[in-house]
């Protein structure tokens, strides 16, 4: 660590006069704050001054610019988050989780949710494959308040991802061990569930043919698995029956074919309230 620069990136460092009219002592607070989170990041790779490093940083994310980008570049520190992750595992099960191993960890996941809210991060966040590490989080059944604080922000660095969300999901579908896993349980088959939900609820509102193509891709693969059909059956949302997304669908024939084999795969007779002249005859499943 001793070879990096007093300044991890330009962007935190200085560049406008400290003296400048009017401006010069805001200037000065933030090249103090950044020097803080500077310094708070390269203690995350002590493991002696990591805990204290956590709990400053996630306390204080929101003040400081630009922190997403100063945790991805700065050398080990990711890779500290992540072993402060996989730390946690053996008392996943059985559940042996203590309130303070859970906030130690929680403060981990919040910076990596800064890391996956920022719009230069947030791609590097994802082909590095990072929402892998947090799924044995969220498919723990224990109420006890420590894990439930647990799924709860391992929910909220997903969430962070809500659009790359569908893509994620389904690489993992349309490997068959990544299906078997996610539909071993109700609790990890229904964890997708909700994720692939609101990403329909926000179709409806902000329409986009590719999202909803790689979201019908995902639940055309759930059914492929017998259990997983099943809970389709009453949890597959009603707006993929109905005709909401006509539009996105009209000039798609490949979407369209999906989710008509969808609908057919789950026992949907026919799609419910078509009108006529919207061009949905063609999703009547016989």
């Amino acid at each position: 660590m001793a070879s990096l620069p007093q300044s991890l990136t330009l962007p935190f460092g200085g560049g406008t006069s400290v003296s400048a009219a009017g401006g010069g002592g805001a200037e000065l607070s933030r090249e103090r704050k950044m020097a803080s989170a500077e310094q708070l990041v390269l203690d995350l790779s002590n493991p002696d001054l990591r805990e204290n490093a956590l709990l400053e940083l996630s306390k204080k994310r929101e003040l400081f610019q630009d922190l997403a980008p100063l945790l991805w570049n700065s050398f080990g520190t990711i890779a500290a988050l992540l072993q402060e992750i996989v730390s946690i595992y053996p008392v996943l099960s059985p559940p042996n989780l203590t309130p303070a191993q859970s906030n130690r960890v929680c403060n981990a996941l919040a910076l990596l949710q800064c890391v996956a809210s920022h719009p230069d991060t947030r791609k590097l966040f994802i082909n590095a494959h990072i929402p892998l590490y947090l799924y044995p989080f969220l498919n723990t059944a224990s109420k006890s308040r420590p894990f439930e604080y647990l799924r709860l922000t391992s929910l909220g660095v997903i969430g962070a991802l809500v659009k790359v969300a569908t893509f994620i999901v389904q690489k993992i579908l349309l490997d068959d061990m990544g299906l078997d896993y996610i539909c071993t349980t109700a609790e990890r088959f229904f964890a997708v569930g909700r994720v692939l939900g609101s990403m329909v609820a926000s179709l409806a509102e902000q329409p986009s043919s590719r999202l909803l193509k790689h979201i019908i891709r995902c639940y055309l693969r759930l059914s492929d698995n017998p259990k997983a059909c099943d809970a389709l059956r009453s949890c597959l949302p009603d707006m993929l029956r109905d005709a909401t997304f006509s539009g996105c669908l009209r000039e798609d024939p490949t979407t369209r074919r999906w989710l008509q084999q969808l609908l057919h795969n789950v026992g949907v007779s026919r799609v419910p309230t078509l009108q006529a002249g919207t061009g949905f005859e063609h999703m009547m499943v016989n």
